[in-house]
C-alpha cells in the first residue's frame, strides 16, 4: 500500500470515529434536554401545588378569624389569579415534557430477558405427602381418548401443623401452551 492510500485510510477511520463521537454527544444532549423539560414540568407542578396550598391556608384563616380587612380579600383574589396562571404554565410544561419524551423514544435500548425467581428447595428431611391430580381421559377439544401423558408439573407448598412439618407435593399434567 502506498503512503497516500495509508493516509486516506487513517483519515477515514478518524472521520468515522469523530462521527460516532458526535452522534453520541448529540444523543446525550437530546436526552439531557428531555430530562430538563421533565424537571421543569415537575417544578412548575410543584410550584402550582404550593400556591394552591397557600391559597387554601389563607381561606381557612379567613374562615377561622373572620373578615378583618379588605386587604385579605384582595390578597386571596390575587392568590387565586396566580394559581390559575401557575396551573396553566404547569399544564404547558407537562405537555412539553410529553412531547420531549415522545421525541426521545428513538434511542436504542439494549434488550434483556427477564429471569424467573429461583427459590431454594425445601429440606430433604421434611416428610412429603404426594397428592396426584388425575389428567383428563378425553380431549376437551375433539373428544378423542388418545391422550398421552408427556410430563408433569410438581408444586411444593409448606404446610405447618403444630409441632409437625411436612411438604405436600401436588403433581398435575403439564398443559400445552395456549396460542
Amino acid at each position: 500500500m502506498s503512503d497516500a492510500a495509508l493516509q486516506i485510510a487513517e483519515l477515514r477511520a478518524a472521520l468515522a470515529a469523530q462521527t460516532a463521537t458526535a452522534e453520541a454527544a448529540q444523543a446525550r444532549a437530546q436526552a439531557a434536554e428531555a430530562e430538563l423539560v421533565q424537571v421543569r414540568a415537575l417544578a412548575s407542578c410543584t410550584e402550582a401545588m404550593i400556591q394552591e396550598l397557600k391559597l387554601e391556608i389563607a381561606k381557612l384563616r379567613r374562615d377561622k378569624y373572620g373578615i378583618s380587612s379588605e386587604r385579605r380579600a384582595r390578597l386571596i383574589d390575587q392568590l387565586e389569579l396566580q394559581l390559575e396562571e401557575l396551573e396553566a404554565a404547569a399544564t404547558e410544561d407537562a405537555l412539553a415534557a410529553e412531547a420531549a419524551a415522545a421525541a426521545d423514544t428513538t434511542s436504542t435500548v439494549r434488550a434483556f430477558t427477564r429471569r424467573k425467581p429461583v427459590r431454594k428447595p425445601f429440606p430433604d428431611h421434611l416428610p412429603r405427602e404426594r397428592v396426584v391430580i388425575e389428567a383428563p381421559t378425553t380431549c376437551g377439544c375433539c373428544g378423542s381418548d388418545c391422550i398421552v401423558k408427556m410430563d408433569e408439573d410438581v408444586t411444593e407448598t409448606l404446610e405447618v401443623i403444630p409441632r409437625q412439618w411436612k411438604v405436600i407435593q401436588t403433581a398435575g399434567p403439564t398443559h400445552p401452551p395456549v396460542l
